[in-house]
């Protein structure tokens, strides 16, 4: 009977396996900067040589990078979804706008329902504190920049999907956000002057929201998820069918 060689486990690895794991789940964000070398060793318990042969590994695997002098980070192009070039694409295509928000539909609604059942004490302050920045937008009618207000909500939609607790749904979401952001810029304009109860209506929903998800009410949640994703729809749908409109108007005023 033949055996297998065991072979031993280096230090090194078990460095990678921590630091792949905060990368997975979260906790080390894309460009982010590492601790310097000397903190991490200590953090660890380990030699620096150990880490450094484990900062090696990641950076061979495409997860962190180098930079002479300055230091390690985790590589900028982790979990984007979409080019630059492309997000100008979808931002401008109005099938590709509806198309977005029926991903958003499915997407936030799972995100929503996950939070409610796994968001820790953690997880829900950094939930409040998302909510209450995008609260303050709301209430700065007329001094809000509409980039400020796509950010706020952006960034309380990507507060939920670390809630979540779910991987795959977080770093989709991160990779979207600029995508997400851009789609709200885009969205609300319209919208507040379609329907003079939107800003009130996005209020309520977000509130809803954010009340059944640090309540725990998970179906409630998903609930409220989706119903709000289906009132933007709603509206943008009254937008696209208003601008039709005008432009058939036009066209026969010009003959």
């Amino acid at each position: 009977m033949g055996f297998d060689l065991v072979r031993q486990r280096r230090l090194s690895d078990d460095i990678v396996e921590q630091l792949e794991g905060m990368i997975l789940e979260g906790t080390l964000k894309s460009g982010e900067r590492l601790p310097a070398e000397r903190v991490l060793a200590e953090q660890f318990g380990v030699s620096r040589p150990s880490l450094r042969e484990a900062i090696q590994k990641l950076a061979a695997k495409g997860l962190l990078v180098s930079r002479q002098g300055g230091g390690n980070f985790v590589v900028e192009s982790l979990g984007s979804t979409f080019s630059d070039p492309l997000l100008h694409l979808l931002e401008s295509n109005p099938e590709a706008q509806r198309d977005l928000l029926e991903f958003r539909h499915t997407l936030e609604a799972s995100c929503a329902y996950y939070a409610a059942l796994r968001a820790t004490e953690v997880d829900r302050e950094r939930l409040r504190t998302a909510f209450e920045l995008l609260q303050s937008c709301y209430s700065r009618v007329d001094e809000v920049s509409r980039a400020e207000e796509g950010e706020a909500d952006a960034s309380f939609h990507l507060a939920i999907a670390e809630a979540s607790h779910n991987a795959v749904l977080l770093h989709t979401i991160r990779g979207l956000f600029d995508l997400l952001k851009r789609n709200v810029v885009t969205n609300i304009g319209g919208m507040y002057k379609q329907r003079t109860e939107t800003r009130d209506m996005l209020i309520s929903q977000h509130r809803e929201l954010y009340l059944a998800i640090i309540e725990g009410r998970a179906e409630d949640a998903r609930e409220v998820s989706s119903r709000h994703i289906l009132y933007v729809q709603e509206v943008l749908e009254e937008v696209r069918q208003e601008v039709q409109r005008t432009a058939r108007a036009e066209r026969r005023n010009a003959f």
